[in-house]
């Protein structure tokens, strides 16, 4: 059992494994590195901040089957003020635990 679920990337690459592959790469590329910068901004009490990579790591998040969407709706309604800091924290590093363990399981599933 993997955590993630390639089933609407490959969809999207229309079944090219190479393009699939692509796809792959890109999101280890971008998606950590924005992790790491929104959990800095909530470390840092930047609800703005946390918001903008949040938000920006949506639509990948859902398009690897992370299921991570009720963390990311914590963090926006952190930096609306619907929801304590603490929250946030808690969300963050949950989504970090996650992508950590997916992006581990990617790069040896596609020998990358």
């Amino acid at each position: 059992m993997s955590n993630y679920n390639l089933d609407d990337v490959i969809e999207m690459a229309g079944g090219d494994d190479d393009f699939v592959k692509i796809i792959v790469q890109t999101f280890l590329e971008e998606i950590p590195p924005d992790v790491d910068s929104m959990s800095e901004a909530i470390a840092n009490s930047n609800p703005a901040l946390a918001y903008q990579f949040a938000h920006k790591m949506k639509p990948n998040l859902q398009l690897f089957g992370l299921n991570l969407m009720d963390q990311i709706l914590l963090i926006e309604g952190w930096s609306k003020g619907r929801e304590r800091e603490t929250t946030a924290s808690d969300a963050g590093e949950k989504i970090a635990a996650k992508v950590r363990l997916a992006e581990r399981e990617l790069k040896n599933d596609f020998e990358l």
